[in-house]
Parts: structure tokens; sequence; C-alpha cells
């Protein structure tokens, strides 16, 4: 079976004004990298649908949906934070991405591919339940995850956020359920935004032990992330034993991104893609969608991009 890709060019008409690092151009030059090497035509284009009001309530306030709505329409410059900016077409957009998610998990499921990358925005990992964050207006791994859960029968689902940000929404809609487990390896939160996902944070009530949070130095690169992954992520998803893996896929980890200070190389990203993949294939069938979360130098996006489809489609090169 093929690799699942969800693109449209609608995505590039989230408007966030000059200068904005969450941009059109971060999209573009994914495109433009997956058709250089080779790799756009063997992709399976997934067709989809904005997402219904209905599923973005399962996880996001109505009233926060309603917010979102009414500010794009009124041509606020952003919702909540200036940090969020939209322009009049990102509420249709961040319908259509969420959608794009959904649909990306439906033909996983369904077995029409093996696995998916969503190569949308805007990105997710920091909308919570009634406010934006971080660039994000709906969080379209949560939404996904609960979509498994609530439509497709799914007991177990695991989250999987190697983004160099803490995803604070997806913990924090998560951290009380026991049937998602949700891991992240970010930059300290003593020294980057949003200052949450510390080790101590583990879940709360019937959710205490299935938040996993990795909190690396600033500095790190390939080795201090192969031996996170190897030392707890890959054993928490053994002992939690998934029916389906998601993946928040930021690649602002990356060596000279400009919003972090991490140094992980192409190749590093490369290694943890095939990581998840083989783990993926050996406790849930290879059932895994990913999703594109943050990433700003656009080379070193492009390159990361490329390298996860690589390990998504099979390929030992990163």
């Amino acid at each position: 079976m093929a690799t699942g890709l969800i693109y449209d060019d609608r995505f590039l008409q989230h408007d966030t004004g000059l200068g904005h690092p969450e941009r059109p151009e971060r999209l573009r030059a994914i495109v433009a990298e997956l058709r250089r090497v080779g790799l756009w035509d063997r992709l399976d284009h997934l067709r989809f649908e904005p997402a219904g009001v209905e599923v973005i309530a399962r996880v996001h306030e109505r009233g926060y949906i309603d917010r979102v709505r009414a500010a794009c329409e009124d041509g606020e410059p952003y919702i909540d934070t200036p940090d969020s900016a939209i322009g009049p077409a990102s509420y249709g957009v961040a319908l259509l991405a969420a959608g794009g998610v959904v649909a990306a998990a439906d033909a996983v499921m369904g077995g029409r591919v093996r696995n998916a990358f969503c190569a949308v925005r805007p990105p997710g990992h920091h909308a919570e339940h009634n406010r934006s964050m971080g660039f994000c207006l709906f969080n379209n791994v949560a939404i996904a995850a609960e979509y498994l859960i609530a439509s497709r029968g799914l007991q177990r689902v695991a989250i999987v956020d190697f983004d160099v940000h803490h995803g604070n929404g997806t913990q924090h809609l998560f951290e009380e359920r026991g049937d998602i487990l949700y891991v992240s390896l970010h930059e300290h939160p003593a020294c980057l935004y949003p200052g949450t996902g510390y080790e101590r944070e583990m879940g709360v009530g019937a959710g205490y032990g299935f938040t996993l949070n990795i909190p690396l130095a600033p500095g790190s690169g390939d080795e201090a992330y192969q031996r996170a992954f190897e030392g707890k992520v890959v054993p928490a998803l053994e002992r939690f034993e998934p029916e389906a893996l998601l993946v928040s896929a930021g690649f602002d980890a990356a060596d000279g991104d400009p919003l972090a200070h991490m140094r992980v190389s192409t190749e590093g990203f490369a290694w943890m893609s095939r990581a998840l993949v083989s783990t993926a294939e050996r406790l849930c069938g290879g059932r895994l969608v990913s999703t594109l979360e943050g990433g700003y130098d656009l080379t070193r996006l492009a390159q990361g991009v490329t390298a996860h489809v690589r390990a998504l489609v099979g390929e030992a090169g990163g």
C-alpha cells in the first residue's frame, strides 16, 4: 500500500501577515522539495473536506469555535494572542486542516493507505479547549485522536509529539484520560515557549501515567533524541499497546531553526521517523497518521519533512 498525503492549495489562504513565522511559504517549500526528489507522485493524494463543527466540538468548546469564525469574518488580525494571526479565510482553512487529518485517519483505518502525512496549516498542538495559542486555531491531532475513539471505536490511541515546543493543548485536552497516551519530546520548558511540559506533568486522576514529557536541554541533537526514543518513547508505546499512532511532526528542533535552540539534523528526523514507523508496524499494524506542526527555517523544514515522508514510504535513506 502507498503512503497517503493530505494537501490542498487552499491551506495557503490562511494569511498570517508579513513577517509571521507560520507563513504559506512553509507549505510551498515542502511541496517543492517533495516534487524535486520524486516523492510527490508516489504518494496517494487523499480526497477530503472541511471537518464539521460537530467533529471540532468534541475537542473544542462551541463558544470558542464561534469566536474563531466571528473573528475571521470581522477581519480581526488575531484571535486571543497576537501570535495567533488570522485572516478572512482562516476559519475555513482551519476546518479544512482538521478535516484532512480526520480523512487521513479514516483512510489508514480503512486500509486504503499504509500510513499518511498531513501537510496542513494552521498547526494545532498549542490550541486549548477554549482558546488559541502559538499559531494554532484547532488542535488537529487531538481532533483526529478523539475521532478514532468516538467514531472508529478504538480504545487506545497514542500521540507522539516531536515538535520542539511542548504541545500544551494536546496534553491538557487528554490529561485526565487513560485511553489516549501523549508523549512529547521538546526543548526544556524553562527555556522555551509555552513553559509547560515538565517531567512531573504525568496526567491527572484516571489519566495519571498516560502523559509522558521528555524535556531536553537547549542544544540537544540527534544523540539526545535517539536516547530518549530508545529509553523512554518506544518503551512507553510498547506498554500502552496503541491501536493507532498519531504523530505531531514539528521540524523546529532542526539545527538553525529561528524559534528554538536545538541541533537535530535531517538524518536525526529520518531516524526518529523510521523508529515510529517500525514501532507502529510492531504494535498496531502500521496504522500511523502524521500531521505537520512547526518548523520555520524553510530549507530545513522541507528537508526534514522529506526525510519523514521517505520513512513513511519505507525508504531507508534520510
